[in-house]
């Protein structure tokens, strides 16, 4: 991770990986094992913890011997490589966990790589606007999909929790969620850590991959310990997600856009926009099919979950002007008084 001497720039490069890997990570947990931790609220911490590292450790380790030691699995290509880190990189991550604890979901991505991205303006108006339009086709979607298993699954699984707790639910429904959950695990692991990445070298030694790792598995145990923290509220507040079974269908849902969108084109985008576009599609169409909670109270948590998304958003693109208009005063600095 050095080069000869430690510098200040590698003091800050260590510190923006570090804080953007707790960041990213807690703010993004809602989409990646939120309805796993909320399904298996009975189950230890610890086993929750192992899971989640040895689909990391797996996830990270083929990535690295695959691309020949990129982490990032090629998705940094389009990122300039940054030769001087400054305090300035430390912005995004710092601002990103204060939201965090306030249980506002932030697009990540368009967050920390707009900040390596200021010269090109296209490239964060594309993510901006990717990840809008991954918040509307997950609503839709979502809502025909349960409008039609509304009445024969959720109903089915929404009483038989009630009646009988978790002691009736198939072993088979259980593997099959701790599966799904590791699929959209490593899934992003390997499109969305390109945000954590980008503050290392872009072919990382034994050395490098090691303390990736070793960082990672503390911080797992951090937020699985909290259960997901604040911001898993979002989630909790969901009809029925603490079934393991409506957790599943939400993971296999949420994977098969995320292979759309994947597959649309390379540009970045805020995946949390879809999850909560996803959960919002999901409460209407339960709601009007099922009416177990009253509108005032659907339309409450989908208002509020959008509003805190919007915020998050709004807060990054402020902070990334921010950045910019800072980018362009120190250079004006330095070219007429260097």
């Amino acid at each position: 991770m050095f080069s000869g001497q430690i510098t200040l720039s590698n003091v800050y490069m260590i510190l923006g990986f570090l804080l953007s890997m707790y960041a990213c990570v807690s703010n993004d947990i809602i989409q990646t094992l939120g309805t796993f931790l909320s399904a298996n609220k009975k189950t230890p911490f610890y086993y929750l913890w192992a899971f989640s590292v040895i689909v990391l450790v797996i996830t990270i380790v083929t990535g690295w011997i695959v691309n020949d030691g990129d982490m990032s699995f090629g998705l940094l290509t389009r990122i300039p490589v940054t030769e001087e880190f400054t305090p300035i990189y430390l912005m995004p991550p710092i601002i990103l966990i204060i939201l965090t604890r306030l249980g506002i979901p932030v697009a990540t991505t368009f967050l920390v790589l707009s900040v390596f991205s200021v010269s090109d303006a296209s490239v964060i108006w594309m993510m901006l606007t990717k990840s809008v339009l991954g918040y509307v086709i997950a609503f839709v979607v979502a809502i025909i999909i349960y409008n039609i298993i509304g009445r024969p699954l959720e109903r089915y699984f929404y009483y038989t929790q009630k009646r009988s707790g978790d002691t009736k639910i198939s072993k088979w429904w259980m593997v099959a969620k701790w599966c799904s959950t590791a699929f959209i695990w490593s899934q992003w692991l390997a499109q969305d850590s390109a945000k954590l990445f980008v503050y290392l070298p872009r072919k990382a030694s034994v050395g490098e991959l090691l303390f990736v790792l070793i960082s990672f598995t503390i911080f797992l145990g951090i937020l699985t310990y909290q259960r997901g923290g604040d911001i898993q509220k979002i989630v909790k507040m969901k009809t029925n997600v603490q079934d393991p079974r409506s957790a599943t269908i939400i993971d296999l849902i949420y994977a098969f856009l995320l292979l759309y969108f994947i597959n649309l084109n390379n540009v970045p985008m805020s995946t949390t926009w879809v999850f909560i576009g996803l959960l919002a599609g999901r409460e209407i169409a339960l709601y009007h099919r099922l009416r177990f909670e009253s509108p005032k109270k659907m339309y409450k948590h989908i208002i509020k979950d959008l509003t805190k998304v919007t915020f998050g958003l709004v807060v990054s693109i402020v902070v990334v002007l921010v950045l910019v208009k800072f980018d362009v005063v120190v250079q004006f600095f330095m070219s007429h008084f260097s």
